[in-house]
């Protein structure tokens, strides 16, 4: 049994039974229905986006730069379509029925992914002939080497640059040490496969985009308002959230990278399948809500047999080839992000300048665009995770748990490795102490369940005593913290925290990732609520597409600074270990120490522009509780019921 496996056992007994008890005690029975419904789909994408890179980079053997920049496409446009999503439910078909095409979206792309198709092969060409790079396995178990003369041969970087065979004979047909320059690499990839593995990313996407904006609007209309429980409802279906990205990581992390890539996407896609059950069956609890504004217009036909329902599917589906295309072309999305950014701007200089009546007005619109602003920066450090962060763990991280074999009440805990070491044959029960690289991806997750209450209890009591920072000093201290978090690691490596195969221990990745749940705590639940004090209420609409625009440039920007931080592999493995760490390292200094700057810079401009928000945040004109895109609660939870935003 794998030890993170059984961790999460015991940490989801000793806090999920009593939000479950909690849930069906004191709160409306469709809760629990959304509950469900979107801790499977986050199960889906967490569990998805922890494989994600090394099925890119291990399955289909693209680069670091390449694989880097299509997980950044991927990811900026699930942050950019839930804004068509939400307008097409808010019009037109209501947030169930968009939930549920969402769901259905997600189910078929998920089931897509479980196709591998046939894996990629590299050849190495020197003098004009060929030599097939063999490679078999994933993850740590991932073994690589070069066939010459019948015989298989592992490579090391050569002095100077280039590839080395070791033990080549000296009268083989390729020479020992090919210096760069005089031997290419080249990659065959089975084309259906890429094709179906774009197809169920845009179906993911799309679905998404239905699913993602829509669904937390319905738990706020299951209370009315001000009803008292409303804060703790959203608590408790935060915490289903992060309890699907925590077993997502654990889960689909370890078939996905121990059993195959289909075992962990297939898996990621029978969660969803399951929420989607869930949600389809629960709709009687849902009270009604979430239905369309106005069912006799969707219904009234439109085009032929076709009314207006089924045409905004049928577009959806069509709009899935687009997402498709876009999708493969890292330079078009950004284009798109890139023009999009320049109006939106101008946009805001418009309304700043000629929409606002007052000082009071505009020196809200301005704070929060620092703030969208500091979310960019956040977000785009914080989204390493998935990308330079997870080939990281997987490259120059030590993941194992015990440093030798150990007896814990008659079990034996220990490594499949350590266990050979000390002549150990396991007989019956006993504990695997590896972690795989994809199941770091539980560390956030997993923090975000430990620190989320005490946060919550260290605001309300610094609220109590006004002491409670401002916005932006939050912001700025979320941003000390995520780049501290990659400081941390930087420090650990100059302090010979390294060990001979170029890697340093599992513990201070773990602190990397605490700091950066830290950090997120202190800047996530605050934007959104931020955003809706601040803008006029003409344009709050507008304001938040431009939020989401901002997590989306985050996500296109953070795949463009993990390809810069990307090295040489052959067949999926690193040639140069050593080369790896010190990029890495390279650019994990230089993103903490932009973190931190920014975040230094932040917290000074905080005592000048604290008076911008003219009152937005007192506890008398705060609006009701609202999520963020991860679900994090950012109302006023003592008087949700005071007013409406500024």
């Amino acid at each position: 049994m794998n030890i993170v496996i059984i961790a999460g056992l015991i940490i989801t007994a000793l806090t999920g039974i009593p939000v479950l008890m909690q849930i069906l005690k004191n709160h409306p029975k469709g809760l629990i229905i959304l509950f469900f419904a979107e801790m499977w789909e986050r199960f889906s994408y967490y569990g998805m986006r922890g494989i994600l890179i090394f099925y890119l980079t291990q399955h289909f053997l693209f680069d670091d730069a390449t694989a880097s920049a299509t997980y950044g496409s991927y990811t900026s446009l699930v942050y950019l379509l839930p804004l068509i999503g939400g307008i097409m439910a808010d019009r037109y078909i209501g947030t169930r029925k968009a939930i549920a095409f969402g769901a259905l979206l997600l189910v078929a792309g998920h089931g897509l992914m479980a196709y591998e198709g046939r894996p990629a092969t590299e050849t190495l060409s020197y003098g004009g002939a060929q030599y097939e790079v063999v490679s078999e396995g994933r993850g740590a178990a991932r073994e690589v080497g070069i066939m010459v003369d019948g015989q298989l041969y592992e490579f090391s970087p050569a002095e100077g640059g280039g590839l080395q065979l070791d033990g080549l004979p000296a009268g083989a047909s390729l020479p020992a040490v090919l210096p760069d320059g005089e031997y290419t690499m080249t990659a065959t990839r089975d084309m259906s496969g890429v094709n179906v593995f774009y197809l169920a990313l845009s179906l993911i996407i799309m679905g998404v985009g239905f699913l993602k904006p829509n669904i937390s609007t319905i738990v706020g209309q299951l209370y009315p308002q001000g009803d008292p429980r409303r804060d703790s409802g959203f608590t408790l279906y935060y915490y289903g959230i992060n309890l699907g990205a925590f077993w997502a990581a654990v889960l689909c992390g370890f078939l996905g990278q121990t059993v195959g890539w289909w075992a962990g996407f297939g898996l990621a896609g029978v969660g969803m399948a399951l929420g989607f059950v869930v949600f389809v069956l629960g709709k009687p609890l849902l009270q009604g809500n979430g239905e369309p504004p106005n069912p006799e217009l969707i219904k009234r036909p439109l085009f032929g047999p076709i009314n207006r329902e089924w045409l905004i599917y049928v577009l959806a589906i069509l709009g899935v080839g687009i997402v498709w295309f876009m999708v493969q072309r890292n330079a078009l999305v950004g284009t798109v992000l890139g023009i999009s950014t320049i109006l939106s701007l101008i946009a805001i200089a418009w309304i700043i300048a000629f929409v606002c009546k007052t000082w009071v007005q505009r020196q809200r619109m301005m704070l929060a665009v620092v703030l969208i602003f500091g979310a960019v920066v956040f977000f785009t450090l914080f989204e390493q995770a998935g990308t330079s962060l997870n080939l990281f763990a997987d490259r120059n991280v030590d993941l194992t748990i015990t440093p030798t074999v150990m007896q814990f009440l008659g079990v034996t805990i220990g490594t499949p490795a350590q266990l050979e070491a000390a002549g150990i044959t396991p007989s019956g029960f006993w504990i695997d102490a590896t972690i795989t690289a994809a199941q770091v991806q539980s560390f956030n997750a997993g923090f975000i369940l430990i620190f989320a209450p005490i946060f919550a209890a260290m605001w309300a009591w610094l609220a109590a005593r006004k002491m409670d920072p401002n916005p932006t000093m939050k912001f700025g201290l979320g941003l000390v913290q995520v780049g501290l978090g990659f400081l941390v690691v930087v420090w650990a490596a100059g302090s010979g925290m390294v060990d001979s195969a170029f890697q340093m221990p599992l513990i201070m990745l773990a602190l990397l990732y605490m700091l950066h749940t830290t950090g997120e705590l202190f800047l996530s639940p605050v934007g959104l609520s931020e955003i809706t004090k601040l803008s006029l209420a003409s344009v709050v609409s507008f304001m938040m597409a431009v939020w989401f625009l901002a997590s989306s440039i985050a996500q296109y920007v953070g795949g463009y600074i993990a390809g810069l931080m990307g090295t040489e592999t052959v067949g999926g493995q690193v040639l140069d270990p050593a080369g790896a760490l010190q990029t890495s390292l390279a650019g994990f200094d230089a993103l903490g120490k932009w973190g931190v700057g920014i975040g230094v810079a932040f917290i000074l401009i905080s005592f000048l522009i604290k008076g911008w928000s003219h009152g937005a945040n007192d506890p008398d004109n705060h609006p009701g509780p609202d999520l963020t895109d991860r679900g994090q609660e950012d109302g006023n939870v003592a008087r949700p019921h005071a007013s409406t935003p500024a």
